[in-house]
Order: structure tokens, then C-alpha cells, then sequence
């Protein structure tokens, strides 16, 4: 017998594939709503109010466009204060990669939810430690595919987790979405985790 997906609870305002995974991770069934808005940096403005903006620029966005609580997050990589975005281009990955090896540098993620309590958010800051990496390690990271829309040039959860040393906070957060800040907002936003995911077994 064919089991029926879950209804979505949630609309996520991301095409992420890491985000709509790791709310499954905690039983959230989603609707996927991407959202197009403007991520410059605004003049002076720090790195935890700028991924927090846009958390909540998302959410309100994806809100618009369906009636179910909507989540939207932002993710970046900071480096002795400067926000690291996109790699432009090989060169341009590389560069972020020889300033991020050997030493610790900031991940910082914002989630905020909009939904009956209005547009709720949290940002989770988490320490990354990444070894050395040799140069042409960098070339075949980015020959493999994976670094090109990655913020900070790297993917903690692929291929990249062998230059990570170690981190000091949330693994959730450096892939996306920190699951046990997102758990209370939606708590709060009344979606439950778990809906329809547990089977019979859930309400035993």
C-alpha cells in the first residue's frame, strides 16, 4: 500500500535542497515557495543585523503567496568582520579559501517565521575551525562543483567537511538551518514538529 505524504505545515520561502532536508530531519512537512529579493548588504550594516533582514525579507515574502506559517533563513560566512558571499568565480573561491584555512571564522544563520504570533527570528552564530589546505586541494574542491554557490565558498555537509577541524556550536546552523532554535519558533508559530511523519506509533 502507497503511503500518502504528509500535508505541508509550513511554507519555505528557499529552493534550499539543505533547508526542505533538514526540517524533514524534524518532521515538517513543507510547501517550497522561493523567493527573489535583493541580499546587498545595506551601508554600515553588521553581518548579524544583515542575515537577520533578510531572514525576515524572506519570510514576509514567502507569507504573500500562501496562507500556511512561513520560514525563511540566511546564512553567512564571516571573516574578521566581512561577510564572505558567493564565490564569483574560481579565483575568487580560492581567495576565500586561503583566508579561511588554519584559522577559526564565524557562520552565522537567521530564521524567522511569520505566522499567527507575526514574524518571529533568532540568529545562531557558530565558530568553524578549518585546517590548512593545500592549493591543490582548493583547485579540485572547485572542480568538483560544489563550492560555486556556497557561501564562503564551501559546503560543511559535502565534500568540503574534511578541511573542517572542528566547530563550536550548532552543525545544523553551518548547513542551513539550526534546528533547535527553528523547533521553538515553530512552537511558537503553533506548527507541530512531527505531523504525519511518525505514523500511528506518534499518538500511541
Amino acid at each position: 500500500m502507497t503511503s500518502v505524504p504528509p500535508s505541508p505545515v509550513l511554507c519555505l520561502a528557499s529552493a534550499s535542497p539543505r533547508r526542505r532536508d533538514l526540517l524533514a530531519d524534524i518532521g515538517v512537512a513543507v510547501s517550497v515557495c522561493p523567493v527573489d529579493i535583493d541580499e546587498t548588504p545595506r551601508p554600515g550594516e553588521g553581518a548579524v543585523a544583515y542575515v537577520t533582514r533578510l531572514a525576515r525579507e524572506k519570510a514576509l515574502a514567502g507569507a504573500r503567496l500562501t496562507p500556511l506559517p512561513t520560514l525563511g533563513s540566511d546564512t553567512a560566512v564571516v571573516c574578521d568582520g566581512e561577510i564572505l558571499g558567493k564565490p564569483a568565480g574560481p579565483e575568487h573561491a580560492a581567495a576565500m579559501l586561503r583566508r579561511l584555512a588554519g584559522r577559526t571564522h564565524e557562520v552565522l544563520t537567521a530564521v524567522a517565521v511569520s505566522g499567527p504570533a507575526g514574524v518571529l527570528d533568532a540568529c545562531v552564530a557558530t565558530r568553524v575551525t578549518m585546517r590548512e589546505i593545500a592549493d591543490d586541494e582548493i583547485v579540485a574542491y572547485w572542480a568538483s562543483g560544489e563550492p560555486a554557490d556556497k557561501a564562503g565558498g564551501y559546503a560543511i555537509q559535502g565534500l568540503a567537511a574534511v578541511f573542517v577541524e572542528r566547530i563550536e556550536g550548532s552543525h545544523s546552523a553551518v548547513v542551513g538551518l539550526p534546528l533547535y532554535e527553528t523547533a521553538e519558533l515553530l512552537r511558537r508559530q503553533g506548527v507541530a514538529l512531527w505531523s504525519g511523519a511518525l505514523g500511528p506509533a506518534a499518538s500511541a
